[in-house]
């Protein structure tokens, strides 16, 4: 994406490179001169102090190259620091700077911002009291997310819990989740706002009930009940949880049943009733 002015980092490589073949021909000297004090020292020509210090000599010789080794990787590695390459697969927005500015480690405004799309995530907040929930079923196996646009008739887009923050938010009591999307069309785009579902799991048979036909009384919630004769019987219900306008039921109803979502203040056990158009069926 960028490149810095390499030529004094391809330079002091090339100076380092030299370095190391000059103390490689040193070491090379030494290491014969070594073989042959030590024939000479075999045949007692020589003192073992004149052996020992050939030895060392050959030894600081070898401990030259490997520090020009060294040398020759840290110059290369400078060199490449002087190409700047996209750490991630993304799009490029507006570039913050022009050929000849200078630019320098942790500057505060970046050269690019570059946003990764496919794959993408989206972060949001739950309830705090969610968490064991979530935390029981993702033990089960990969949790569904679903994604979708305000005010839009596209589908709703799949993807996976792919984060669970290690802190709750103590200001408001939630904890932030991350959701991974495939995105292969490119559909959901950085910094868009969408509405996110998480499904813990899924209950088959539920009896499910419109929310505006659940009443609250003294003796808890209840409903009313069209019978085949068109008459209502109060029914006392156990709501196992609530979702907008649909309710699922613990008990009191059996499927297929109607119930009465408008004019419950009106009725009493008995009364009958007229069923029109808009009757719905738990």
């Amino acid at each position: 994406m960028f490149e810095i002015d390499p030529r004094g980092f391809a330079a002091a490589l090339k100076q380092a490179q030299a370095n190391l073949a000059k103390d490689k021909a040193l070491l090379d000297r030494a290491v014969e001169q070594e073989k042959r004090y030590k024939d000479l020292l075999g045949k007692n020509f020589i003192s073992p102090d004149a052996y020992e210090q050939v030895r060392t000599n050959m030894e600081t010789a070898a401990a030259t190259v490997r520090a020009d080794e060294a040398g020759i990787e840290n110059a290369r590695l400078s060199l490449e620091y002087c190409t700047i390459r996209a750490p991630v697969t993304g799009y490029a927005g507006r570039i913050q700077i022009q050929q000849g500015n200078l630019v320098k480690a942790n500057d505060t405004n970046p050269l690019v911002t570059i946003n990764q799309v496919v794959p993408i995530y989206t972060t949001f907040s739950v309830p705090e009291q969610s968490l064991a929930d979530i935390r029981k079923y993702q033990t089960d196996g990969e949790l569904k997310v679903q994604a979708a646009f305000a005010n839009s008739t596209r589908a709703p887009i799949s993807g996976k819990l792919s984060f669970i923050d290690n802190t709750a938010d103590a200001t408001t009591g939630t904890i932030r989740l991350k959701a991974e999307f495939a995105n292969t069309d490119k559909a959901l785009w950085p910094g868009q706002f969408v509405n996110v579902v998480l499904t813990l799991y899924e209950q088959k048979d539920a009896i499910v009930t419109p929310s505006a036909a659940i009443q609250s009384g003294p003796s808890g919630q209840y409903v009313y009940v069209v019978k085949p004769d068109q008459t209502v019987e109060l029914r006392t219900i156990k709501v196992a949880r609530s979702e907008g306008d649909d309710t699922v039921i613990a008990s009191g109803l059996q499927a297929g049943e109607q119930v009465v979502t408008v004019g419950q203040l009106r009725l009493a056990p008995g009364s009958r009733v007229n069923v029109g158009k808009s009757a719905q069926a738990s």
